[in-house]
Formats: structure tokens, sequence, C-alpha cells
């Protein structure tokens, strides 16, 4: 037999004989793991998840995320699995399935929530991903495709592909990316998780039409990035309205639970939090390491949890801000004695009165020769590195970029930006009606009018709300 024959039978062979039961749906599905593996690719997912994104600080609310997903998950077709049910401190408003049982759900998200059961809504349907198996099956059928291309890993980010390991500290979480068949049976699934736990099913709509809108006030498409590959949120109303039609009726009134629920997120950071760092402009500014830098004008930025990466507008080239271990010596060490860096010119030198070692540098990656300068600056007692790389080919293009951004690191002194606080929300329960124009002016939020439309689930800026209406307001200056 020809090669390409052999494996096309061996490839054949082994998708029939690593086919499992679908827990929700009792059909064969393809299974290329264990279960044991689905749970330590998915630990693994979630470890990643916790050290980008970090956990909100607030052991009450992390509790009742917890508890609300856990009861849920005891009762789906997968109750044994370690459920685990974690609030992400990110102000983008997202939740996600790891594999394996590990839910994540944005801060982000929860401020545009109203009530439990909008927030178990969303719960249930990333618990659908996991009881259906949503993840396997998309992984096992990657691994299937690549068995005959020799590729080693399936869960490679894009990043790592491009960069190679030097980018390593910076790299995006994978995220799962399903179908959208996979995306309705998990809203499908969510519908029934929260019916049967006696939740009003109808708070679904408002978490579908507050995700469209809080799109729309970005600047964004109708749909948000990340729900690229969801259905859009008009068709799941819609969806979601079709199932109301046949709602049964109850004896006694399903479960919002808005009063607890608000009770929870009262003091809960909104928006971005600057003792984190912040941008201004171009200059990136941390409060608690009492640093700030310049990235060079145009470049796209972005905060995270375990650095601060600017790309060119391009797409080639990088620049990463990230702590690292020991002196600035014991820092350019460890890099410059890595396998395939050839070092340049290295020298020691003051920036802007703190210690610091500055390089040159070129490295081999599967996909071209890369080149820039590393720099090492100490400031109390911590080491930062300055990451900045392209192309060899484009490394005289923007040398001087790499460089004024590696200069520019300095100790922070401003007071004003020492002292930033976050903002947070505050719930108030209304006197008496008024629009949220009238609120607003009773009581001041430190953000737009649409946005405070938007977290209140309000139509529009003259809606009423009514006598003892529990309004969020923002406080505090961001």
């Amino acid at each position: 037999m020809r090669a390409s024959s052999r494996f096309a039978v061996f490839t054949i062979a082994l998708a029939l004989t690593a086919c499992a039961v679908n827990p929700v749906t009792g059909d064969r599905q393809l299974a290329l793991m264990s279960e044991g593996q689905e749970i330590e690719i998915g630990r693994q997912v979630a470890v990643s998840a916790e050290q980008q994104f970090g956990l909100v600080d607030d052991d009450a609310l992390q509790e009742y995320v917890h508890r609300l997903g856990t009861q849920l998950a005891q009762a789906s077709e997968r109750p044994d699995l370690p459920w685990t049910f974690r609030v992400a401190d990110s102000s983008t408003p997202n939740a996600f399935a790891a594999p394996g049982g590990y839910i994540f759900i944005t801060r982000g998200l929860l401020t545009l929530l109203r009530n439990e059961a909008e927030l178990v809504s969303i719960l249930g349907h990333e618990i659908g991903h996991v009881t259906a198996r949503h993840s396997v099956a998309m992984m096992s059928r990657a691994q299937l495709a690549q068995l005959g291309l020799g590729i080693g890993s399936i869960l490679r980010p894009e990043e790592a592909e491009r960069f190679g390991s030097l980018a390593a500290g910076g790299l995006q979480l994978l995220f799962l990316s399903y179908g959208r068949d996979a995306e309705r049976q998990a809203d499908d699934l969510g519908y029934r998780y929260a019916l049967e736990q006696g939740y009003d099913v109808r708070e679904m709509v408002n978490v579908f039409a507050s995700l469209q809108k809080s799109a729309e006030l970005a600047g964004q498409s109708p749909v948000p990035t990340w729900l690229a590959s969801h259905p859009y949120p008009a068709e799941r109303i819609e969806r979601i309205e079709r199932e109301l039609v046949n709602l049964p009726p109850t004896a006694t009134p399903r479960r919002i639970g808005e009063a607890d629920y608000l009770a929870r997120i009262d003091g809960l950071t909104y928006g971005e939090d600057p003792r984190e760092g912040f941008f201004e402009a171009n200059r990136f500014l941390h409060p608690e390491l009492a640093f700030r830098v310049d990235f060079p004008q145009g470049w796209r930025m972005q905060n995270m949890r375990q650095a601060v990466v600017a790309g060119s507008p391009q797409e080639d080239a990088l620049i990463q801000l990230m702590l690292v271990p020991g002196t600035p010596k014991e820092a350019a060490d460890a890099f410059f004695g890595q396998q395939g860096v050839s070092a340049g010119q290295v020298g020691s030198q003051q920036i802007n009165g703190l210690p610091a070692i500055i390089g040159g540098f070129e490295v081999q990656t599967e996909q071209s020769r890369l080149g820039g300068l590393v720099t090492l600056v100490s400031l109390e007692g911590r080491t930062y590195r300055i990451l900045a790389f392209t192309p060899v080919k484009q490394r005289a293009d923007y040398e001087r970029s790499f460089r004024a951004t590696a200069y520019s690191f300095a100790r922070l002194t401003n007071p004003e930006a020492l002292a930033r606080q976050p903002q947070r929300i505050s719930i108030v329960r209304l006197p008496r009606a008024m629009t949220v124009v009238e609120f607003n002016t009773a009581y001041p939020s430190a953000i737009p009018i649409e946005e405070l439309v938007l977290i209140n689930q309000m139509d529009g800026p003259q809606s009423v709300m009514p006598t003892g209406f529990k309004a969020k307001r923002i406080i505090g200056e961001g």
C-alpha cells in the first residue's frame, strides 16, 4: 500500500476505535482522550487563566458564584467532574469553560447582569460545553487531522508559532472556539439546567441583549470579538423566546434573586483597575510598583496580569515588559544563556538613575530569524525585563523605537498617579421613580450616561426606573 493510503486506513481505524458516548445526547462521539486527560488539560488551562487574569479578591463573591455553579453542575450529566467556578479579574465581559469542569466568568460580565437568574444562565451555558464534551470533540478532530503533519501539540498558541518561546510570558490564554451548533446546544443546556433548579429562564433574554448593547457601545460590530463563533445575540434571543412560549406554569414564582445578586456585586471594581497599571496615551503607569514607561505612539498596547505588551501597527514587531527573577545580571545571564540566542553588544549603564543592563540579540525560530534589544532594569529590588524584537531584516527600522522605550523606564513620582484608585459599583435603592438622566443628576456616576443605561438594563436615558428600583451607579475616579 502507498504511504498515503496506509495513513488513511490508520486514521479511519483510529477514529472508529476512539469513539465514546456523549453524556448529553447518548450518541457516539469522537474522543481521542480519556476523561482523566480531559481533566488534566482543563487544569492546565485553568492555571494559565488564573496566572493571566488573576482572580477577584473577594472571597464572598467567589464562594457565591462557585456555589451557584456547583448546584447546577451536580444536577448535570457529569456530576463527578472536579467542578470549579471562579470570577476572573478582567473588565472584558466574558465567560469560558476549560475542559474537565473549570469555569470562569469575568467581573466585567458580572457588571452587566442584574440578578442571579441571569448569572445562572451563563454558568449553565458554560457547564453545557463541558457536559457535551465540546472541547474534547474539537481537540480530537484537530489531533486526528494533524496526525499526518507530525505536529506534536494541538494546544500551541498562535503567538508561540510566530515569535517562539521569547514571548511566552505575554501569551494570550488559549480560548476554545466552538462551532455555532455547539453554542446553540450549550444555550439549550443552560436553559434546561437553570429551569430544573427553579430559576426564571425568561431572564436569559436580558443577558444576550446586554451583550449586544455592550458591543455596540464599544464601537464594535454587533457581535463582540469573543463571540465571533457564537450565534448572533438577536438569533439567540429569538430562539429563547420560542422556548419560553412552551414554559410550563408553576404554582410558585421562579427564582430571580435580584437582591442577593446586587448585594454581592455592591463595591465590585468597575472597568480597568488602575492599581494594576493604566495607560495615559502611549505611557504606561503602575501605581503599586511605582514605575512608568513609554511605548511607541500608534502601537497597539495591552496590560495583562503577567506582562504589558505593545505590537507595531504592521504586526511585525513586539515589545514586552515583565518582571523576571534575580538581579539584572542574573536575568541577563539567563536570557543570553538560552539555546539559540546570540548576544550582540551587552553593557551595564544607568537608565534614569536606575541600574540596568542592555544588549542586542538574535535568535533563530522555526519561522524566521529575529533580532532585537533586551533591557534588564532594577527598581526597588525588582528586575524588569523589556524585550523588543522583530525579524532581523526589519531591525534597523525599529531600533530607535526599541531604545526609546527602554530608556523611558523610570520611577513613578507623580502623586496623583500614585494615588489613583479604581471605580466601583454602588447600589442605590431609589426613593421615587426617576429617569436614568434624573438618577444621574441625583446620584452622579463617573461614566457616560449611555454606559449607565447599559449596566442598569434600561432602554435609554429617558427610561423610567420605578420607586424601590435598585440602581447601579459608578463611583470613584478610575
